[in-house]
């Protein structure tokens, strides 16, 4: 009997709990903005605004050769997607236009375009590029090269000659067939709304209890450590997967990104990685008890490396050993490949069992030494 009046009792207490917090969020704008309204603001900027895709790249073709099949070459430039081509007659005129900015590269057309053509050499093109931005040259010289082989092997066919490469090369892409930057993009950016509220949020929360006294009058109560954990931690869950759940449909529903993986093992995963995320808030604002260093902390810890280290943006394949090293101990990092295989590829057991285990243990590790260091003492 004493044991069932004891359960009912902390039952009591975490209800008491849960319905205070849920309360305190209602009347909290700043969380209902952080939670529901930034996850939107962020796939808005990233979905529309972000793009990885080189599209409608100025160049400028210099036409030192009038014939006619400069002038087909030249054709496939203007109809392809990826360039607006600038039609110039001499070198120096392109030279000028790209120290000024107008154009990122230039194509040239020899004046012996067509006799080298007609001769059965290669034709003379000459391609300069603005490598300030090393990536993006990249895109383009594979695109210029992508155009002026596909245009020469059609120009071979119709002169019933073949056409005589090294190698024959054809491209099969995989998972993310239309090249989409935004497939990628959109549904990594599930790891930042879920980090702003499951650690920031959280940190700021939480530390402005310490502030204003509120946690130790809590502290004083019969309520016990764990209750006042889950009490504070399940309605800022609920409030993640919440803003996860609408980060999904905007996704495939706005900007056409494919799920292919079941929703409930997207929202399994999803769940672990908030879970991390609010041990890591919970733990920054008991170290720190006030809201400006939980905020900076919360930044420097978790928002950052989710941005930087996760593999969302950029490669880490190409940075340093010790940086790769540093990201396999941020849950952002399993938890961007999670979401990515999910959505791109699918439930493939091989690759999302290991990212699964990492942010199981992560959010244990987190939570543990989150009810470690709240203990029921003002000091």
């Amino acid at each position: 009997m004493s044991d069932a009046n004891h359960r009912g009792g902390s039952m009591m207490r975490l209800g008491g709990l849960l319905r205070k917090e849920t309360r305190q969020i209602l009347r909290d704008p700043s969380a209902l903005v952080i939670a529901l309204v930034m996850p939107v603001v962020l796939l808005l900027l990233f979905g529309y605004g972000v793009s990885l895709d080189a599209r409608d790249v100025p160049v400028a073709v210099v036409m030192e050769d009038a014939g006619p099949e400069a002038a087909t070459l030249l054709g496939r430039f203007q109809i392809s997607k990826y360039f607006t081509p600038i039609t110039v007659p001499t070198m120096r005129q392109a030279m000028e236009l790209m120290d000024e900015g107008a154009v990122d590269g230039i194509v040239r057309m020899r004046s012996d375009f067509a006799r080298q053509l007609l001769g059965g050499g290669d034709a003379p093109v000459q391609l300069v590029l603005d490598a300030v931005d090393a990536n993006r040259a990249g895109q383009i010289r594979g695109y210029v090269n992508g155009i002026y082989q596909q245009w020469l092997a059609g120009y071979m066919e119709q002169r019933g000659q073949e056409l005589k490469l090294p190698a024959e090369v054809r491209e099969r892409m995989w998972f993310n067939e239309t090249r989409r930057s935004q497939n990628s993009l959109v549904p990594g950016l599930l790891v930042l709304n879920m980090t702003l509220v499951g650690a920031l949020l959280t940190a700021l929360v939480m530390a402005r209890e310490w502030e204003r006294g509120t946690m130790e009058a809590l502290l004083v109560t019969p309520v016990r450590v764990w209750e006042i954990l889950v009490g504070k931690l399940l309605p800022y869950y609920v409030l993640g997967m919440a803003g996860m759940a609408l980060s999904v449909l905007m996704s495939v529903f706005l900007f056409d990104v494919p799920l292919r993986g079941p929703m409930p093992l997207l929202a399994g995963g999803a769940t672990l990685f908030l879970l991390a995320a609010l041990g890591m808030g919970l733990l920054i604002s008991v170290l720190t008890r006030n809201q400006f260093l939980a905020g900076q902390a919360a930044i420097l810890a978790t928002f950052l490396p989710a941005f930087f280290l996760s593999g969302l943006i950029f490669d880490l394949a190409g940075t340093p050993a010790f940086i790769q090293v540093i990201s396999r101990f941020i849950p952002a990092y399993y938890f961007t490949g999670f979401v990515k295989t999910m959505f791109l590829v699918g439930a493939v057991w091989e690759t999302i069992r290991y990212q699964l285990a990492a942010l199981t243990a992560m959010a244990a590790f987190f939570l543990l030494l989150s009810y470690r260091k709240t203990r029921k003492r003002l000091e």
